[in-house]
């Protein structure tokens, strides 16, 4: 069974929906065993169907048609069905013995039947079953090579409308639609096995852009669409290989739909055509592509394809040109070119773009910082650490932030340079404090803290405040050496939290009055400790959770 127990059921489905299947135990119906699945029927509001998957080594899984299932959640309906399934686990080899036993049978049965009564129990089901009858007139349009019958068919499975309600198609009928319009992917590919294989490419084609069409009002959360639309490129590659088209209009098309809206849909990519395209299309693919991207510079689907061709043929100059030609105003795609250039073995030529990416960011403050770790690497590498203290300074001076300082420190601490470089840096952070930059001032005391001037940063705290989260990393830090000033943090935090519910908050206070215990230790007065915490459990003795969390750390009081 895969290793279904409750346990996992209830894991699987979280506790209310757990809850809520027991009680639907009773009603599960009509079930089907086979390797690896069980099906069956489960009364709720209305008769769902629902399946299981288990067996092998994935974790058990399943599908039920109800609102919460198609949602992609595991329901009520399917802990029900698992609940039966454990509850008849030792009759299950029986089970699924009888269900093999029956599909030899009926396949020995159908074996057995005259051409006439087999024609007759097909037209039966056919009559009773819309969709089959539908997949069924769709391969026999097929293989007799009624292409324009296929093509209506194929506009008929592709059209959302019978779906939609307010022209929009909901989550739950986009299962539904997705199920008809895959079996256009089918009929395609049927049509190519019969030696239509031409006009299974143009169908292919038309499926693609009928379906981009309807995609944006297609509730598609589960990605069923996009299976599709990769199966239909699918289709085509295999129908263009049988067919074998003219090179430079399969180029031409690739290329048009490669810019097109639905590209995003198929993902298309024309290189993978290459061996069919041959020297000829290949010329014209390239000839095509040049000529959208200078229509369009920076249209993004006409760089990704300049550059996708130039590196397949490993065509550097014209990779750096395509970047070259949209440059980015944050420097990032003077990254790009210099990474590329690197890559080439460039490097004199990669150094010259990131540091002109530098040059023309008109304010460091929103330059990538990719790029000046980028350069500042490359500047230690090549032995020149004063350029990356000088290029870590100048952004530091742009964004006064914890990261810029301790990259500053890092590069300035390689370079032999860090006391002269820290002053300068903590001068410009307290002139920003002294300008009631609020910012300012809690900067300087995280860089403080990080630094473990834990006495510049008591200074700090106490001239431009800070916030709690601050206050309790200065605490902490301060506890070994300033224990009075410590236990005062702690004190003030414990005060707010004792009004506050809930574990997160009963486990933040056990860690406050910790400190506190550690503080009276290092001040040798343990017996305020133990009035203290005396007092604390006797006001907050309702709050079940935070009296064990305090009992688990000894802080038990008198």
């Amino acid at each position: 069974m895969g290793g279904l127990t409750e346990a996992k059921l209830r894991a699987l489905a979280g506790e209310r929906s757990f809850e809520r299947g027991l009680a639907y135990a009773d009603e599960v119906s009509g079930l089907e065993f086979g390797d690896g699945w069980v099906r069956a029927s489960v009364r709720g509001t209305e008769r769902y169907e629902v399946e299981l998957l288990l067996g092998g080594r994935r974790e058990p899984a399943g599908t039920c048609d109800c609102p919460y299932g198609q949602e992609g959640n595991f329901c009520k309906h399917l802990v029900a069905l698992g609940l039966t399934v454990i509850a008849q686990e030792a009759d299950l080899p029986r089970r699924r013995k009888a269900a093999r036993d029956r599909t030899r049978g009926l396949d020995a049965w159908l074996a057995g039947m005259s051409r006439d009564d087999l024609l007759a129990l097909v037209r039966e089901e056919v009559a009773e079953d819309r969709n089959l009858r539908r997949r069924l007139e769709l391969r026999a349009a097929s293989a007799r090579g009624d292409v324009a019958g296929i093509r209506s068919r194929i506009r008929e499975l592709l059209d959302s409308g019978p779906f939609a309600r307010y022209g929009y198609v909901e989550y739950a009928d986009a299962h539904a639609y997705a199920d008809q319009a895959a079996q256009a992917v089918s009929a395609i590919r049927s049509l190519t096995a019969s030696g239509r294989a031409a006009d299974a490419m143009a169908l292919a084609r038309e499926a693609i852009g009928m379906l981009a069409a309807v995609v944006e009002s297609v509730d598609d959360s589960d990605g069923r669409l996009g299976e599709i639309g990769a199966g239909l490129a699918d289709a085509h590659r295999e129908a263009c290989r049988a067919a074998r088209p003219e090179p430079v209009e399969l180029a031409h098309w690739l290329v048009t739909h490669a810019l097109d809206d639905a590209a995003d849909l198929t993902d298309v990519d024309p290189l993978d055509y290459e061996d069919l395209l041959g020297e000829r299309g290949m010329a014209a693919l390239r000839r095509y592509v040049t000529e959208a991207w200078k229509a369009n510079r920076t249209g993004w689907a006409e760089k990704h394809l300049m550059r996708r061709l130039a590196k397949s043929g490993r065509d550097i100059d014209t990779v750096i040109a395509v970047h070259a030609a949209d440059l980015a105003p944050n420097g990032h795609t003077h990254l790009l070119i210099a990474r590329e250039l690197d890559t080439a073995g460039r490097t004199v030529e990669a150094l010259e773009w990131a540091e002109r990416g530098i040059r023309e960011t008109e304010d460091l403050a929103t330059v990538d910082t990719a790029l000046i770790d980028h350069l500042a690497d490359r500047y230690t590498r090549t032995g020149r650490p004063a350029d990356a203290v000088t290029l870590r300074r100048d952004h530091f001076a742009a964004r006064r932030t914890l990261l810029a300082y301790q990259q500053l420190r890092a590069a300035a601490i390689a370079a032999a340079c860090w006391p002269t470089e820290r002053e300068k840096a903590l001068a410009a952070l307290r002139a920003d404090a002294e300008r009631a930059d609020t910012c300012g001032g809690r900067v300087l005391v995280d860089i403080l803290l990080d630094d473990g001037d834990v006495d510049a940063a008591w200074q700090a705290v106490d001239e431009h405040g800070a916030h709690d989260g601050q206050w309790l990393t200065l605490a902490d830090q301060s506890r070994p050496t300033r224990p009075a000033d410590a236990l005062a943090v702690y004190l003030r935090l414990v005060t707010g939290l004792t009004h506050e519910t809930g574990n997160r908050a009963y486990e933040q206070l056990v860690n406050l009055l910790l400190g506190i215990r550690d503080c009276h230790r290092l001040l040798g007065t343990p017996d305020d400790f133990t009035a203290y915490i005396t007092d604390l459990r006797a006001a907050q003795k309702r709050k079940r959770n935070l009296m064990r969390l305090m009992d688990d750390h000894g802080l038990s009081g008198s």
